[in-house]
């Protein structure tokens, strides 16, 4: 039994490490190597999905506190944990929650009940399955393959389903038309994001994410990453992100202004809510995936050689990605929406053919001594 609960001593396992001891403390006897493994998987997507969660409903608080303070308004500063004044705001999304969930759930009477409600759920479920080959530090990843960057791919380009069945189900004009536009507006920069995907294959000559992060190691730290070499398609990678997520200024398939929230117009309570935290749920995702693609991981922005801050950690990560998913933010509150006809001659005449000939640069490039982002 030792040498199965040996590997739980790495970074981040403590926590389902002790939960197995107790379990095999209580049981009184061996258990079998499959019982804990699948032990070990459940507590690592309650470790994963858990913190996201709460991580998605704070966000909305940040979102509305950061706009405020941009435009010099206050923000949400009313509801405190139990009357506590220093802690207004902070119960925020608690109350926003229950507020969801108490509210009922009103099905059109001409819409395809079953569709109209499997449509939340395949819009959040390829947020949630992405994150199974995210790597935290290098040993805490769900799922180490080594098609990571494939299964990154795959998985989140489902995520447009559920927005078209949404429209359709709803037997509304108006979903069906936001349905539409966001699907057209999807499918068209996810061609450039996968195109940005193939510049990181070629740097770090890896499909894995672990060693994607592990090929930007070096001694001068924010000088390895890969947001030097691969700078336009960072870029590229970043803008379409927003763009995938349908927000400001890409947020025309919600243009309230024009068909009134688009395709889920038809949605109430916990329907809404989830598309919601799927929304939220996926800028946190392609926040995640900028920092380990293009700005490190785990790495350490400052030079190796510094004693304290030089160390690779965990908290790095988090500090990347919320920088970037900032930047989401201050996005939103800064730029104006652009016209359909816009967003599609920047996803088509703009970005998928900056990314095509940045590829043959770096193909060029890695071919030559300047290449230094080597491992």
């Amino acid at each position: 039994m030792s040498g199965v609960l040996q590997p739980f001593v790495s970074l981040g396992h403590w926590v389902w490490g002790l939960l197995v001891t107790i379990v095999v403390w209580i049981v009184g006897h061996d258990l079998a190597p499959s019982v804990l493994y699948a032990i070990k998987v459940l507590l690592l997507i309650i470790c994963i999905v858990a913190p996201l969660m709460v991580a998605v409903a704070y966000l909305t608080l940040w979102e509305r506190k950061l706009i405020g303070w941009m435009q010099v308004r206050i923000g949400p500063n009313r509801v405190t944990f139990f009357g506590i004044r220093w802690l207004g705001g902070l119960a925020q999304p608690v109350a926003d929650g229950l507020k969801l969930l108490v509210k009922e759930i009103i099905v059109p009477a001409g819409a395809n009940k079953f569709l109209f409600v499997l449509a939340p759920v395949m819009a959040i479920m390829p947020a949630l399955a992405a994150w199974a080959v995210v790597p935290f530090d290098p040993e805490l990843v769900l799922a180490n393959i080594d098609a990571s960057l494939l299964y990154i791919m795959a998985v989140t380009s489902m995520g447009v389903y559920g927005i078209i069945i949404a429209g359709w189900a709803s037997n509304s004009k108006y979903a069906f038309l936001g349905a539409m536009r966001s699907a057209a507006q999807i499918v068209s920069y996810e061609l450039a994001m996968g195109f940005a995907l193939v510049g990181v294959l070629m740097a770090a000559q890896s499909l894995n994410l672990v060693e994607v992060v592990r090929g930007q190691q070096g001694s001068y730290g924010f000088l390895n990453w890969f947001w030097i070499p691969l700078f336009p398609l960072f870029l590229t990678y970043l803008i379409a992100g927003i763009a995938e997520t349908n927000r400001a200024p890409f947020d025309v398939a919600e243009g309230e202004s024009e068909i009134v929230a688009g395709f889920h117009v038809e949605y109430s309570g916990m329907t809404f809510a989830v598309f919601f935290l799927a929304e939220y749920a996926n800028m946190i995702l392609v926040s995640t995936l900028c920092s380990v693609m293009f700005l490190g991981g785990w790495l350490s922005p400052f030079p190796a050689s510094w004693p304290v801050l030089g160390a690779p950690n965990f908290l790095w990560l988090l500090v990347k990605v919320f920088l970037v998913v900032s930047t989401f933010l201050w996005f939103r509150a800064t730029f104006p929406r652009y016209r359909y006809d816009q967003i599609m001659r920047l996803g088509w005449k703009v970005f998928i053919p900056v990314a095509l000939t940045w590829i043959v640069v770096l193909g060029a490039w890695m071919q030559t001594p300047l290449w230094v982002w080597w491992k």
